[in-house]
């Protein structure tokens, strides 16, 4: 990726020069305009070589890219446009250039109903107005479900801004179960979203501790730049490999879990895994059943899931984990016995 962006660098660095007719350009000038905007770009010294140069003029002038850009060789050593007026950020759109912007303006339009990217709605309409130009107006073809509705939306937008900017956030927070509010401060470190829910995750200032509270569930929050961020180990890229979810207790340690699914429900745990780890370990030929295996700390959000295949599955370890769904389930039987 970073060897791409590079090279459509160096494809800007001599197009912007050659555009310049205000000078002659050698293939050295070329050179040395590459490097420095490299430098200038991603803080490297390394001297972009003359053979990189020759490749990548080679590349503008093919149609691989789509430029077909006329560079032409005068007084056998300066470069140019043979069309003065010419520039690669001219071009009209390909077919596929046209399909691509689409799919990005469909999701990014996914994105409108949330405080952070309500500024990029005028970018976004723009881009759709100059795409439409070129093939009409559609209707959508992609859509995300969401849930405007939904409390906190207000906070993302600040929440983001404070993590970006290594703030600590003083929250006022009340859970379902709390009669008062409780006021944490708190280090951010992450808003994630499940099942149409967001969380902020962060540590507790008092003890380091790591938490997520649901963003519905935050009454109000302020920056406060006078007290130093602090990171937390814990919490990384990986912290999440191995729940589903977001809830991760303290202390508990990935458990390994076989479940038994029966026809109805064997194809859909197949096709849509509960857990990055799931993997197929036996096949029922005679009733179509399959059994998964997979590596988890048990949360409530994955236990949730597990209810909702009801009779279409079965628990086989942990046995703790298959008692829990049996209380649950005999627990709601009950229940509708009353009725």
């Amino acid at each position: 990726m970073a060897q791409n962006k590079n090279a459509l660098l160096r494809y800007r660095t001599i197009d912007r020069c050659l555009r310049n007719t205000g000078r002659r350009w050698t293939l050295q000038d070329l050179v040395d305009a590459c490097s420095d905007a490299l430098y200038e770009y991603e803080g490297k010294a390394d001297m972009v070589s003359t053979r990189t140069v020759q490749l990548d003029i080679q590349m503008m002038r093919s149609d691989r890219l789509g430029y077909q850009a006329l560079i032409e060789v005068y007084d056998r050593k300066y470069y140019r446009y043979a069309d003065p007026q010419y520039s690669i950020s001219n071009r009209p759109l390909s077919q596929h250039d046209i399909d691509v912007l689409n799919r990005a303006i469909d999701l990014l339009r996914q994105f409108d109903e949330f405080d952070r990217f309500h500024e990029m709605a005028e970018v976004v309409g723009r881009l759709q107005d100059k795409v439409g130009e070129a093939v009409g107006k559609r209707r959508n073809i992609i859509d995300f479900e969401r849930n405007p509705s939904l409390r906190g939306l207000e906070y993302l937008n600040p929440l983001y801004d404070a993590i970006a900017a290594r703030l600590t956030v003083s929250v006022n927070y009340r859970s379902f179960n709390a009669r008062r509010t409780k006021r944490f401060m708190l280090y951010p470190y992450l808003l994630k979203e499940y099942r149409n829910r967001w969380f902020l995750f962060g540590s507790r200032m008092e003890d380091m501790k790591l938490f997520n509270l649901a963003i519905d569930r935050i009454v109000d929050f302020q920056p406060c730049p006078d007290i130093p961020f602090r990171d937390n180990p814990e919490f990384d890229d990986s912290y999440f490999d191995d729940v589903v979810g977001v809830t991760k207790h303290p202390g508990l340690s990935k458990e390994t879990v076989r479940i038994k699914a029966d026809k109805s429900q064997a194809g859909y745990i197949l096709t849509k895994p509960l857990h990055s780890s799931q993997r197929l370990v036996g096949k029922g030929p005679a009733d179509g059943s399959m059994t998964f295996e997979m590596t988890v700390v048990l949360n409530h959000e994955f236990v949730a899931q597990l209810l909702s295949f009801g009779a279409g599955i079965v628990v086989e370890s942990p046995r703790s984990l298959a008692d829990q769904l049996r209380d649950i389930c005999l627990c709601s039987a009950a229940q509708y016995k009353l009725r």
